[in-house]
């Protein structure tokens, strides 16, 4: 539909549009030229319906559009927004038909600058995970006794008071030295990756711990720069990240040996209970007794039994050559019995085969005279089949025309190749043919006269 201008009729009248038809218009072709965009703004006169949808203003410094986000694309954000929050939403430009409102119907909500942070994220990702940096191989097994636990954080983050409180009811004979700094903010980074460093060289802990709490992407962003994660794969000894809660994934994580859900669980990976080793100790030192009692009285009971077993060289030699004797006496019987069965089974073979041999001489000789007989009878058949078959050709001969025709008869025959039997058939000034025994000649019917009886 061209709404820039009226439409004709087919009667040269222009037609006239309704409102109604004129939004619709002008809704469809909003939507054919912008496709699906991401727009950024900031948050205000936001109402949440009772429906679920969401209803707000999406404004700059210079400009405001309305926006309407449906119910089954809010419940999928990953928070609410409020009056004042900087967002960018992925919408479909569109016109409100019924109120002739322009808006945004929005697919999508994000925080202002989380999908470039996001981007960033997954650049670093793709070009560390290239340099092998992720590589499953370089992980490294954290110690089965760690004696002394080192620990990354901010000395006033709620996640130490939590590591501290977790290694002291499970393993409170473990050492553990903090490494203060910063967790974000200006330049947290750089100090988080000197703190991993410091740890590195001094080579005071067994393995090392780099945590902190939950947060926005934007908190815990020091964690996913290059310097933290370049320190971590460089540091000396095994490092557990416990960065966030258990959704969140930094590039921390996968630079560490071992990644835990959240700063608790790297505690509790990096050290087992102190009760639990102790058990294990006892019940392999249990083990450790009981194996050795039983040891010692299979070694006691062994050497009663080779004692009684000792004897002198001379009569141990003299019972295994009486061994040797009778062995080689079963030998020689074992060599000669199975050779002695073996012929007496032969020779009744033979007997047998030569009783069940048929006589064929008296078969041969009828089948000889049958043989005779049967040349005898194939050749007299032979002979009177040729006689007949003689009769047959000398009386076959007799019929021949051929043989009429070198009588000195003739044929006649007509244009059309058919034999005249008849004066009926022929007419004067005809041409026939006459075939004679050696040829054939044409010739003309002068006269036709039928035979007078």
């Amino acid at each position: 539909m061209n709404t820039g201008s009226a439409i004709d009729n087919p009667d040269g009248k222009p037609s006239v549009l309704t409102v109604s038809a004129l939004n619709q218009a002008v809704a469809r072709m909003l939507e054919r030229n912008f496709p699906l965009a991401w727009v950024s703004g900031e948050i205000s006169n936001f109402t949440r319906a009772a429906s679920g949808h969401w209803y707000f203003t999406l404004k700059d410094d210079g400009a405001q559009v309305r926006a309407v986000m449906f119910r089954g694309r809010a419940q999928y954000a990953d928070f609410s927004p409020k009056e004042g929050d900087k967002v960018e939403v992925r919408a479909l430009v569109t016109l409100y038909a019924p109120r002739g409102d322009y808006q945004l119907n929005v697919e999508a909500i994000r925080r202002a600058g989380v999908g470039n942070l996001y981007e960033a994220f997954l650049r670093l990702k793709e070009k560390l995970n290239a340099e092998g940096l992720f590589d499953p191989s370089r992980k490294r097994e954290l110690p089965l006794f760690a004696r002394t636990i080192g620990i990354v954080t901010s000395p006033q983050a709620a996640a130490l008071r939590d590591i501290l409180t977790t290694l002291r009811r499970r393993a409170p004979h473990v050492q553990v030295i903090l490494y203060p700094t910063p967790v974000q903010g200006e330049g947290a980074a750089q100090k988080i990756a000197q703190a991993i460093d410091t740890a590195s060289a001094r080579a005071e802990c067994d393995v090392l711990l780099v945590c902190r709490g939950g947060g926005s992407i934007e908190d815990l962003w020091s964690f996913n720069e290059e310097a933290v994660a370049r320190a971590i794969a460089a540091c000396a000894m095994p490092v557990v990240s416990g960065v966030g809660h258990e959704t969140d994934f930094t590039i921390a994580d996968f630079a560490a040996d071992l990644r835990a859900p959240t700063p608790t669980a790297a505690a509790e990976m990096a050290a087992l209970p102190r009760a639990d080793w102790m058990a294990t100790l006892e019940a392999h030192a249990d083990d450790l007794t009981r194996a050795m009692r039983r040891q010692l009285a299979d070694s006691t009971q062994s050497l009663d039994w080779f004692s009684r077993r000792l004897v002198s060289p001379s009569a141990y030699i003299g019972r295994e050559r009486l061994k040797l004797q009778a062995l080689q006496a079963r030998l020689g019987h074992a060599t000669r019995a199975p050779l002695e069965r073996s012929r007496f089974a032969l020779a009744h073979l033979r007997t047998r085969l030569a009783a069940q041999l048929p006589d064929t001489a008296m078969p041969r000789a009828r089948i000889k005279d049958h043989a005779r007989c049967l040349a005898a009878s194939m050749h007299m058949q032979l002979g009177q089949r040729r006689q007949a078959l003689d009769a047959l050709h000398a009386q076959l001969e007799l019929l021949n025309p051929q043989r009429t025709l070198e009588r000195g008869y003739a044929m006649v025959l007509d244009a059309k190749g058919r034999i005249v039997r008849s004066p009926k058939d022929l007419h004067p000034r005809q041409a026939v043919t006459m075939r004679l025994a050696d040829g054939s000649a044409e010739v003309g019917i002068a006269s036709v006269q039928p035979t007078l009886e």
